[in-house]
């Protein structure tokens, strides 16, 4: 992906948040091994603000330099999070994960303890798919 189509919106203690040039995608980068719950719900209260102003309808979250998952966040991001922009237009979500099996099955169990632990979520309606691609991610 050519750094052109990159327009930075704000960079944060553990992450950056760009624009995809003419097209309403937000890409939020993890820049270190572990976002801390704190700031990552700091971090996606803000981008929160960005989809509603801006009419995003894909989030890309490139979590490819995280070596460390956490399920409190997790659950956070789909049950509270997603759900909430679900109203503002943001359905489609892709994932660019690390390659490091650990942290893959992690998110694969993880995700599925939150589709067990609420059956009845709106989160299910939403277009969420992994890719190793930024370029992938954009046009999926």
């Amino acid at each position: 992906m050519h750094s052109d189509y990159l327009i930075l919106l704000q960079t944060f203690s553990k992450a950056t948040l760009h624009k995809i040039k003419d097209k309403p995608i937000l890409l939020v980068t993890a820049t270190d091994r572990y976002i801390p719950i704190e700031d990552f719900k700091y971090l996606f209260q803000q981008v929160g603000i960005i989809v509603k102003s801006e009419a995003i309808e894909k989030l890309i979250f490139d979590k490819r330099k995280l070596t460390v998952f956490h399920q409190p966040s997790m659950e956070w991001y789909f049950t509270s999070w997603k759900e909430n922009m679900m109203d503002a237009g943001l359905t489609q979500h892709r994932k660019l994960l690390p390659h490091d099996r650990v942290f893959v099955e992690s998110v694969k169990i993880g995700k599925e303890e939150i589709y067990n632990k609420f059956p009845e979520g709106r989160f299910r309606e939403l277009d969420i798919q992994y890719t190793d691609d930024l370029q992938k991610a954009i046009d999926l």
